[in-house]
């Protein structure tokens, strides 16, 4: 209960960042993430919450490239799915785990129909073996880091049938 109470807050925090907007669905992604993630490890803590009839949580899709270079995508479920995952990359040393990108968003303000598109850095850090990621992640903007632990599992949300 403790852990989906500190989920439901973080998210909570994330959507204040934008109170007068929401987010615009593309309704053909899911299909593209999930040949996009098929090869990756996926790292996921999402759930589908009873209370508010929405999926809740983070993913992270991960793919070493060679050496410690690793090409990863976050997935932030806020209600509605982060369907075109966050584009990151970064590097895996013993264990430690670094990647970062830039989270575009595509919002509409609300009362004038609005298109606008913010855009924000995002960085993870942790530690990860192949059962399990810990570490935080760094929203560009949002003044503390979100904790979080993952655990394996064998596909993106989006892609669960």
């Amino acid at each position: 209960m403790r852990f989906r109470s500190g989920v439901r807050v973080t998210l909570a925090l994330l959507v204040g960042l934008t109170p007068w907007a929401c987010l615009s669905a593309n309704p053909n992604a899911s299909e593209d993430e999930c040949s996009r993630t098929a090869h990756m490890q996926i790292y996921s803590n999402a759930f589908f919450s009873k209370e508010a009839g929405d999926v809740v949580g983070y993913e992270l899709a991960l793919h070493q490239l060679h050496d410690h270079a690793i090409d990863a995508r976050l997935y932030i479920y806020q209600g509605e799915p982060n369907e075109d995952g966050i584009s990151m990359s970064g590097k895996i040393s013993d264990g430690k785990l670094t990647v970062e990108g830039s989270w575009v968003q595509h919002l509409i303000e609300h009362p004038s129909e609005k298109e606008i598109v913010k855009t924000q850095l995002v960085r993870i850090e942790g530690m990860l073996d192949s059962t399990q990621f810990r570490g935080t992640i760094r929203v560009e903007g949002v003044a503390n880091p979100i904790k979080f632990r993952l655990k394996r599992v064998g596909n993106i949300w989006m892609c669960k049938r």
